[in-house]
């Protein structure tokens, strides 16, 4: 029998249990939202007042799973939508106070999130690795852009 390739399986498993501990992490330091909504928030921090389809674009979230953490995110009080002020089709999103107030813990949270995903990795192994996904990623994107 033939040893299949497990790749895709692990990225897949990884991202599960890295999301359930990321999760966890963000609620020890008082942060009650998921992976996916931290995707938009993170986001944001680094361009505020942005149309949502540029969101979908930079968190790699469909339309339709977008929509529903924007609803959720607007609800808990963590962003607003805004109408453009020379284009009234497009909605800005942009962030709160609330928001903004948890940027340094969050961002602690990724870094300890990093420091657990390389423990006992050397630097080199950490730079192969990264461009390993670089190109997986780069594999992925052609199929999906045709």
């Amino acid at each position: 029998m033939i040893q299949q390739k497990q790749g895709g399986f692990l990225i897949t498993k990884i991202h599960h249990l890295g999301g359930r501990i990321f999760s966890k992490k963000l609620k020890e330091y008082g942060i009650e939202i998921g992976p996916g909504q931290g995707r938009i928030i993170f986001a944001l921090w680094h361009e505020d007042g942005i149309p949502i389809s540029e969101l979908a674009k930079r968190t790699a979230l469909g339309k339709s799973t977008l929509t529903d953490l924007l609803d959720r995110l607007v609800d808990a009080g963590l962003l607003v939508r805004e109408n453009h002020s020379s284009d009234r089709r497009v909605t800005l999103i942009r962030l709160t106070d609330s928001a903004r107030k948890m940027q340094d813990k969050y961002e602690q949270v990724s870094k300890e999130m990093t420091d657990l995903f390389y423990q006992e990795f050397t630097s080199d192994e950490i730079d192969n690795f990264e461009a390993y996904l670089h190109r997986l990623l780069a594999n992925l994107e052609d199929v999906d852009l045709k």
